[in-house]
Formats: structure tokens, C-alpha cells, sequence
């Protein structure tokens, strides 16, 4: 930083409106050439993050994925299985937790990622992302059934990386949205539709 560049720090916090699982939030903060901004941001309460998981079936090699009604698109998104970390959990109990309410399967976790950040711009959450195998040979897993909260509406959809591109394709033709970290994920597979 030169000298005229200040590091830039909050000031003040304060929620503008607070619902049942929500906050926005307006944050004053000075920025990097000192002067006194306002930035509005959301905020989840009581959670500790979330987490979502790229989960394989063995030996078939399918992507776990689920196709869910998401209100704020008022569409379906196409996304990996994830969940809201639950007050006492962590974010493994939790990836076990919710891959089997969301698919029916009992998963095993491969690798646990540090949290990151989803949309750093608009809110603080964190994501945590866990890799998962499921042997689909197992008793447990060979007549999957998924225990969905009531408000819940997902399907799940089980494909090979050679079956991704077109299905993907089709996804997107007919007004299916792609959640941000699957695209990312199969672009990094040099999955491409």
C-alpha cells in the first residue's frame, strides 16, 4: 500500500430487517483511500455455515446431483446435494446428514475442504465442501429413499461424466438453472456443454 491507501475496517454494523432464517445488514465502513462508505449485505442467523458435497457412486462412477425449486429464482436449479449446518453439528456430520435426507444414500467423506466463501459481495456465509463416495453395492444404499423436509421439492439425478454434457445442455435449454460450483467443478473436469 502507498501512502495515501488506507487498510480498510467496519465501523458499524446494523440489520435494517430481520425474518426467520435471514438479516440485511448495513455495514459503514471506511475504505481504502479513507473515506466513510455503506455497504448492505444478508446475513443467515443461528447457523454455522453450510455445506455441500460432490458425491460419486462406486463403482459406477455417477455424480450424485439434485434438480430443486428454488424461490428466489422461482425455477429449478441444478445443484450438488448441500445443507445448512445445524447449531451443535459440524460440517461433517452435516454433509452425512443431509446427502442422505436430500438422496437416500449413507455416503463416506473422501475430503473435507476449509470453508470458503459463496457470494463474498453479498453475504459472509461460508460453504464447506465435502468430497463423498457411496458404495451403491451396500445393503444401505440399494433402495435409496430420501427423508426431504416437507417444504423441500428435489429429485435426484445420478450421471456419468460422459452423460454430463448433454444432459447439462438440455438443462439449460429448458430454463433448469446451473448452481455456480457445479459449473465450476465440471469445467475443472473438462466437462464442457
Amino acid at each position: 500500500m502507498n501512502a495515501k491507501q488506507h487498510r480498510p475496517r467496519h465501523l458499524n454494523r446494523r440489520t435494517l430487517a430481520a425474518g426467520d432464517w435471514l438479516t440485511l445488514e448495513e455495514i459503514e465502513y471506511v475504505d481504502h483511500a479513507g473515506r466513510k462508505r455503506t455497504w448492505e449485505t444478508s446475513a443467515r442467523q443461528g447457523r454455522g455455515g453450510a455445506v455441500f458435497m460432490i458425491t460419486k457412486l462406486q463403482p459406477s462412477e455417477r455424480y450424485v446431483l439434485v434438480r430443486q425449486y428454488r424461490p428466489p429464482m422461482d425455477a429449478y436449479v441444478l445443484e450438488f446435494p448441500a445443507g445448512l449446518v445445524d447449531p451443535g453439528e459440524d460440517p461433517e456430520q452435516t454433509a452425512v446428514r443431509e446427502l442422505l435426507e436430500e438422496t437416500g444414500y449413507t455416503g463416506t467423506i473422501t475430503w473435507l475442504g476449509p470453508q470458503a466463501l459463496t457470494s463474498p459481495g453479498m453475504t459472509r456465509e461460508g460453504v464447506t465442501l465435502a468430497i463423498m463416495v457411496v458404495d451403491e453395492q451396500a445393503e444401505e444404499n440399494l433402495h435409496p429413499e430420501q427423508t426431504c423436509e416437507e417444504s423441500e421439492d428435489i429429485e435426484v439425478i445420478l450421471k456419468t461424466a460422459v452423460e454430463l454434457p448433454a444432459y447439462l445442455r438440455k438443462c439449460w435449454d429448458s430454463g433448469v438453472h446451473l448452481d455456480s460450483r457445479l459449473v465450476a467443478f465440471f469445467l475443472g473436469e473438462g466437462i464442457r456443454w
